[in-house]
């Protein structure tokens, strides 16, 4: 764990992630994103894009590849309803002995080693736990810990970008946040040749016929404006596979039943 010392405060550093994910289709999307963090002249600051879409259609993925791309670490905040302020840049942790120590967040660790952070599900949190973050989104670019007293400038080579779901369950972000968070890239559900390049990158063990016809079932969901994604339609084969595994039933048999188990009985009107 690496130690950091500024103004004679020390504190660790978070690590980078390494996540299995892999960007399919939809190369526009990663162009735009790239295109957002890209700066043009020493003059120039980064964006700090927003991801929105429905859950399950792969916001996070396109993040994690966009700064794979990149080639600079990648680091994950999770956002929820209960996060503070402190949570998102550096807090107190009882160390050896009992004594006081100081941890960085991994939004302040990509700041300092110049990463990519990925601030997930953006609009579970709260305007104060916004609030602290405000000062990094514009032209300033650092944040200011209450507990420690620091200052913590941004790596010229800092970039961030924040998912948000569209559904319920979350906070209206403030406008003088909206407005540091441009700009806005909606990622929709793909279309049937992109989700079954989707479902082939994590099952490439599964029959065609298997992801075909989980495929046709999203679809359907998809015209109906239902939440259902690339990633219940992994989990639906998935889960058929593993329960005709072994035994002599077609797997195809078993989607209905695992469709039923994954999202519900009432998934099953989208079925053919």
């Amino acid at each position: 764990m690496q130690q950091v010392t500024q103004d004679g405060i020390s504190f660790s550093l978070a690590g980078p992630v390494e996540l299995p994910l892999r960007w399919v289709g939809q190369e526009e999307l990663l162009r735009q994103l790239l295109a957002a963090w890209m700066v043009i002249d020493e003059r120039d600051i980064p964006f700090n894009p927003r991801l929105v879409g429905k859950p399950g259609v792969g916001k996070t993925t396109l993040a994690y590849a966009a700064a794979q791309r990149l080639g600079q670490p990648v680091y994950l905040y999770q956002a929820t309803m209960d996060t503070r302020p402190e949570d998102l840049i550096i807090t107190p942790v009882i160390g050896p002995g009992g004594s006081i120590c100081y941890a960085a967040s991994s939004l302040v660790s990509a700041m300092l080693q110049g990463g990519v952070l990925i601030l997930d599900e953006g609009n579970r949190m709260s305007e104060k736990a916004w609030a602290s973050l405000a000062p990094l989104l514009d032209d300033r670019r650092y944040v200011e810990s209450i507990v420690t007293g620091l200052r913590l400038k941004a790596h010229p080579d800092f970039r961030i970008v924040v998912t948000m779901n569209e559904d319920s369950s979350t906070f209206e972000i403030p406008e003088y946040i909206h407005s540091r968070l441009q700009p806005q890239i909606f990622i929709d559900f793909p279309e049937a040749d992109e989700e079954l390049l989707i479902l082939k990158e994590n099952l490439p063990f599964a029959p065609d016929t298997i992801l075909q016809y989980v495929v046709r079932f999203l679809q359907r969901a998809h015209a109906a404006d239902e939440l259902y994604s690339a990633r219940d339609g992994i989990n639906i084969a998935r889960y058929a596979l593993k329960m005709a595994h072994g035994g002599s039933t077609n797997p195809q048999q078993l989607i209905p039943l695992a469709i039923e188990r994954v999202l519900g009985e009432e998934a099953l009107g989208y079925l053919a």
